[in-house]
C-alpha cells in the first residue's frame, strides 16, 4: 500500500510539472516547450486543446529523455512550425510521414532512440541542417539513399557538406558506422 501510495505522489507531481510547463509557454505565448525528463509515455492528448492558440508560434519542443513509443501525425500537424525537435533518450522507432510537412525544420535530434532503419522521410526537408541519429540501431538505409548519396547531398547546401560524426551544428551527425556505409568513409 505505501509503494502504491509512493508512485501516486510521484506520478501526481510529474503532471504538475508537466501542467506547469505547458502553463508558462500559453501565458508567456513563448516559442518553445520544454518536456524534457517529465516521463511521457505519450504526447497529453489534453495539451493540444490547451495549446491550440499558441501551437502555430512553437519553434522549438523538447521531448527529451521521457517514454516515447512514437510521435503521432495529429503532433506534427498541430506544431507543424517546428524549427527544431529534440525526441532524444525515448523509445521511437519511426516517424510518421507527416515529418514531410514539417518545411521549417532545422535540427532534429533523435539520438538514443529505437530506430532500425534510416528515416527517409528526413531528406525531402530542404531547410534541415541537423540530424542527430547517433545511438540507433540503424541497420537499414533506403535503396534512395544508398545508391545516391550525391543526389542526398544536395538537399543541404554547399558549405553543409562536410558530414562527420559529432555535434556541429552546422553538420548532419549520425552514427559513424552509418556514415562508412553511405559514404564509404567516416566523412566527406
Amino acid at each position: 500500500m505505501v509503494e502504491h501510495t509512493c508512485m501516486e505522489k510521484k506520478m501526481g507531481e510529474a503532471v504538475a510539472r508537466v501542467a506547469k510547463k505547458v502553463n508558462e509557454t500559453v501565458e508567456n505565448q513563448a516559442d518553445s516547450l520544454d518536456l524534457a525528463d517529465c516521463k511521457l509515455m505519450t504526447f497529453p492528448i489534453a495539451l493540444y486543446k490547451v495549446m491550440r492558440h499558441v501551437a502555430e508560434g512553437i519553434h522549438l519542443i523538447t521531448l527529451a529523455n521521457n517514454e516515447l513509443k512514437s510521435v503521432t501525425s495529429k503532433f506534427i500537424i498541430t506544431f507543424s512550425q517546428l524549427r527544431e525537435l529534440n525526441l532524444e533518450g525515448n523509445y521511437i522507432h519511426h516517424l510518421p510521414e507527416e515529418v514531410r510537412t514539417l518545411l521549417h525544420l532545422r535540427n532534429i535530434n533523435l539520438s538514443r532512440n529505437k530506430f532500425h532503419t534510416f528515416p527517409d522521410q528526413l531528406t525531402s526537408l530542404q531547410a534541415l541542417e541537423m540530424i542527430n541519429l547517433e545511438e540507433n540501431e540503424i541497420t537499414v538505409v533506403a535503396e534512395s539513399i544508398l545508391s545516391s548519396a550525391e543526389s542526398f547531398q544536395s538537399h543541404w547546401p554547399a558549405h553543409k557538406q562536410k558530414y562527420r560524426s559529432g555535434s556541429s551544428r552546422d553538420k548532419v551527425t549520425w552514427p559513424a558506422d552509418l556514415l562508412q556505409g553511405i559514404f564509404g568513409t567516416d566523412g566527406l
